[in-house]
């Protein structure tokens, strides 16, 4: 199933140099490619494994074209990092055709569901009363779908995915296997040592062009819908808490955590492991580092990081045996700075 490297750049752009019909069997990794394997150098500072991989062609930044055309063929582009995203993409549906549209015998459909045209359904999933699944959509094994759901055109949603009563899922998302959408949010009221359970009344709104990794969970709203907006990228294994709203085209790596409410703007960017707490809100193109304890809002762009760097244990008890004296260490030297000021004499 190879593609010739002219066919490559008829379908996606690109300048060729060398030649157009060799053929390439499957992309790889610039560190291990074959004579018939295309990969890719997307930066200059990795120009000197341009003569070191065995890659049989390579896409380059302008400035490497020279480099690369020494060695063979290559295709320049002006960013080889998103050449090669679309690459996958144009590879994927040249090998992996799609299935035609199918309803498994065993899937639950409820009379009053409205199904669209080529959806696909598989075995043993469920469609609640009044759901509605777009035209294009693909529901995989065991996904269930609540009342008056709604997955938009195009959607897939991989195996076992759930999307509660109500809510809503946009055009072209992808949904990996696990994925829960719409779960109650954590509230409960205190009562006399016993906790009251809040009922969540709201639902989740998802826009369109969002990618949600596996076993990652979005709770619904507690009044109003928790919200996030298109071109979200969520990995695996990230809480999102209710009533979180989260802006266009951000990303968040896994184990990420959200707590209720808060509120992350447009083009952000959340490092894996970080946590964002309750009712705190971040601007549009807020970096946070992995690993991070967001504790404050933050109302400006720009890269935050906040974590204890790793030690050997002894050392790092010591530090934060320390970090406890800071606050009577400042006030010791605040102390310190007033005598001195009042013992220096007025001229």
């Amino acid at each position: 199933m190879s593609r010739s490297l002219g066919a490559i750049v008829d379908a996606l752009g690109g300048e060729l140099v060398g030649d157009a019909g060799l053929s390439i069997r499957r992309l790889a990794p610039l560190a291990t490619a074959l004579h018939d394997e295309l990969s890719f150098v997307a930066q200059a500072r990795y120009a000197s494994q341009i003569q070191t991989t065995a890659a049989g062609a390579l896409i380059v930044p302008v400035a490497l074209k020279d480099s690369a055309a020494s060695r063979g063929a290559c295709i320049v582009a002006d960013d080889p990092y998103l050449y090669f995203a679309r690459l996958t993409q144009w590879w994927r549906a040249a090998h992996e055709p799609a299935e035609d549209p199918r309803v498994d015998p065993s899937a639950s459909i409820h009379p009053t569901a409205y199904i669209g045209d080529r959806v696909s359904i598989g075995p043993f999933a469920v469609v609640g009363p009044g759901a509605r699944v777009g035209a294009g959509a693909r529901i995989g094994p065991h996904c269930v779908l609540g009342r008056d759901a709604l997955v938009g055109e195009e959607s897939i949603l991989y195996a076992r995915v759930s999307v509660g009563d109500r809510c809503v899922l946009g055009q072209r998302c992808i949904l990996h296997p696990g994925v829960v959408i719409g779960a109650d949010g954590f509230g409960f009221a205190p009562n006399q040592g016993e906790w009251v359970k809040i009922e969540q009344l709201g639902a989740v709104r998802i826009g369109d062009d969002v990618e949600i990794g596996a076993n990652t969970c979005i709770d619904r709203g507690a009044l109003d819908d928790t919200v996030i907006g298109h071109g979200v990228k969520l990995d695996n294994l990230i809480q999102i808490g209710h009533n979180v709203r989260v802006g266009d085209h951000t990303a968040m790596a896994g184990c990420v955590g959200v707590a209720g409410t808060a509120t992350i703007g447009a083009h952000c960017s959340v490092g894996g492991g970080a946590i964002v707490l309750g009712h705190l809100t971040l601007a549009d193109r807020v970096n946070i580092s992995a690993a991070t304890v967001v504790t404050r809002s933050i109302h400006q762009p720009g890269l935050y990081t906040g974590m204890f760097p790793i030690d050997d244990n002894a050392a790092w008890e010591k530090n934060a045996a320390s970090l406890k004296q800071l606050g009577r260490l400042r006030e010791r030297v605040r102390a310190l700075e007033q005598r001195i000021d009042n013992d220096i004499p007025k001229s």
